[in-house]
């Protein structure tokens, strides 16, 4: 008597890696494919002989570079994506403008001393 069961699940190698390139949950990867979470994660496994979150974490990078690299490009035209770039990547901060004159005279206290410290 011949096995019978349901057919196996189709996954796309292809959609599933740029699922996890834009960082998909795997709840929602298995909703894509329309099966289980436990279902993709037995495909992983079988096709990359990788658990689940270490395929994930490869594909993800690769997503996360992408987005990057797009980001950087982007902030050659737009101003406040060079900004905020700068803000995450270099430690680049607003400095907020203090009218109190007393808030001026002891930052200049400071900073006097922190000169002739330095001298």
């Amino acid at each position: 008597m011949a096995k019978t069961g349901r057919p196996p699940i189709e996954i796309n190698q292809k959609q599933f890696e740029t699922l996890c390139g834009i960082q998909c949950t795997l709840s929602e990867i298995a909703a894509v494919f329309a099966c289980s979470e436990d279902t993709v994660e037995r495909w992983a496994k079988k096709t990359y002989e990788l658990p689940f979150a270490d395929v994930y974490k490869k594909f993800a990078s690769v997503g996360k570079s992408s987005l990057r690299r797009y980001q950087f490009e982007l902030a050659k035209r737009n101003a406040a994506m060079a900004i905020w770039l700068g803000k995450q990547y270099l430690g680049q901060r607003d400095m907020p403008e203090v009218d109190d004159p007393e808030s001026l005279k002891r930052a200049r206290e400071i900073l006097g001393g922190i000169e002739s410290a330095i001298n």
